[in-house]
């Protein structure tokens, strides 16, 4: 299985260095010194790791025969895919891989069909789930426990115990503002 583990950004320096974003949650394994990578679009690689290293809290790669700036220029915005085995499975019992999470049926904790994950958004406070509903809207689900309740891989399945409004409109909004209005105040008296 291909999974896209990273973007090469700008380059970083004369040496051929360039800063990656991540998009992998074990880049010490995936973008470690020596491993091959194929690329997207394919006719910038396949790329090897020569070195890497995290510089003000980045990560700088530099490939095997990308010697100067213009050659790391060259290869901005390339996409770094990595082959994995379908079958590996995360070192903490609570991660998931995104091919793994990809295509679930999300329902609620009585059985209510919600939908289908048809996207995982990584954003720097959380992911989010990118719910494809029956009638073709999206909804937006946040993957924090509070709200995903179970993930079942073998029956294809995440059960979720989202908050009033997050998948409909029947939210109740309670202003104390809206209930102070319907009291006298102690000015009318």
């Amino acid at each position: 299985m291909e999974l896209v583990v990273a973007r090469i950004g700008r380059a970083h320096g004369i040496k051929g260095e360039v800063t990656v974003e991540v998009r992998t949650d074990e880049p010490e394994l995936r973008l470690s010194p020596g491993a091959v990578l194929r690329t997207d679009p394919a006719s910038t690689g396949p790329l090897t790791v020569a070195t890497g290293r995290v510089h003000s809290g980045r990560l700088l790669l530099r490939f095997e025969g990308v010697k100067d700036r213009t050659g790391a220029e060259g290869l901005r915005n390339t996409l770094l895919i990595a082959d994995v085995d379908p079958t590996e499975l995360p070192e903490e019992p609570d991660e998931y891989y995104d091919h793994q999470l990809m295509d679930l049926d999300v329902v609620l904790e009585d059985g209510t069909e919600v939908g289908r994950i048809t996207e995982i958004s990584h954003l720097p406070s959380q992911d989010l789930f990118i719910v494809e509903r029956p009638d073709g809207t999206e909804v937006m689900i946040p993957f924090v426990e509070e709200i995903v309740a179970e993930i079942d891989l073998e029956e294809q399945r995440c059960v979720i115990t989202p908050p009033p409004g997050l998948i409909d409109d029947r939210a109740e909004v309670v202003s104390t503002r809206d209930a102070e209005a319907g009291a006298p105040s102690g000015d009318e008296a």
